[in-house]
């Protein structure tokens, strides 16, 4: 494969891009592509379901990075994260239970705090 995987995300009016990682999470992400769906917020994180079942993963956790895309195996969906959850403690991002990274939003992530809840997602390769 020629350079990483990447996807683009578009949220109401916001587009991000981010790039995937290796794992197996990751892999069937892609498979399922293009994905549609709608937006709920939590906290600075922005979640909604996608069409992949995949169990937690060796390396699943709660606290993310800031820009940090996983798959929430609880809710068989995708997250997106920002900036600090109610899970958080201090500023780092924090899911409500493991989630298994898959990528990282390249550019600002910040740009995420204009989705509101009930926006329009679209997922699709980059």
């Amino acid at each position: 494969m020629a350079g990483p995987r990447r996807i683009r995300i578009t949220a109401g009016d916001v587009a991000v891009t981010a790039a995937l990682s290796g794992s197996e999470t990751a892999d069937q992400l892609w498979d399922a592509l293009p994905v549609r769906s709608v937006a709920s917020t939590w906290g600075d994180e922005i979640y909604f379901s996608v069409p992949v079942d995949a169990a937690e993963a060796d390396d699943a956790r709660a606290e993310q990075d800031v820009g940090a895309v996983a798959y929430w195996p609880a809710g068989s969906a995708l997250c997106l994260f920002f900036g600090p959850t109610p899970a958080s403690v201090g500023d780092r991002p924090a899911a409500i239970s493991p989630v298994n990274p898959v990528g990282k939003i390249e550019g600002d992530a910040l740009a995420l705090r204009a989705v509101r809840s009930g926006a329009q997602v679209a997922v699709e390769r980059a």
